[in-house]
């Protein structure tokens, strides 16, 4: 099974509704070192891949200086500050590949009619609103959850039926005339002359 479906992600609610055609304007967070800074991209959106899941990106493409640029945006990302939409596009296609070898007039793509464009807007809008509604349900749930102290069982046990282990009790010291006779002893012993050798008994002479 796949982890995207035991583990929904939310959608990140300051990116609205949007498709391929659309002309769209990305503030995208870079940090260069220890600062940071919001670059804008603004182009059209070629591509929609991987759906709604963890994975999802969309492609934006733009033209600067006669040279055609694309960018890959995560939906998901946490750089992606915000996402605005600034004009909806009429195709008939969800990769549209073929902007890639059109320049001019010829690359330009038709905008949707005052009635598709405001149900566009209503249908982006209603989804934002029901995208809120569940955000805060999800919030509320979290908030009803009670966690549970652990219990300590070492707590709960008797501490009669504990048997103490016997301590080594720490040698006595000698007392002052224990020392006195011992040194005694042992000049009793150095005055004592030292025991004389048996006398050798000398072997006769073999003639």
């Amino acid at each position: 099974m796949d982890a995207a479906q035991l583990l929904k992600k939310p959608a990140n609610p300051r990116i609205p509704r949007f498709s391929a055609g659309d002309t769209v304007r990305v503030n995208f967070r870079i940090r260069e070192g220890e600062r940071e800074r919001i670059q804008v991209f603004q182009g059209v959106v070629i591509r929609l891949q991987n759906g709604k899941g963890p994975a999802a990106s969309f492609t934006v493409r733009r033209i600067t200086a006669g040279i055609g640029i694309e960018r890959v945006f995560p939906l998901h990302s946490p750089l992606v500050e915000s996402l605005e939409v600034t004009r909806y596009g009429s195709v008939r296609r969800a990769k549209l590949y073929y902007l890639r070898g059109l320049q001019g007039r010829a690359a330009r793509i038709k905008e949707l009619n005052p009635v598709q464009r405001r149900k566009a807007q209503e249908e982006a809008a209603a989804a934002e609103a029901e995208l809120a509604e569940q955000i805060a349900a999800a919030v509320a749930e979290t908030e009803e959850l009670e966690v549970e102290e652990p219990v300590d069982d070492l707590e709960d046990q008797p501490t009669d039926d504990v048997e103490e282990a016997p301590v080594d009790e720490a040698p006595e010291e000698p007392s002052d005339e224990s020392v006195a006779e011992a040194e005694e002893a042992t000049e009793e012993l150095a005055e004592e002359p030292p025991p004389e050798d048996p006398p050798v008994e000398e072997e006769p002479e073999k003639e």
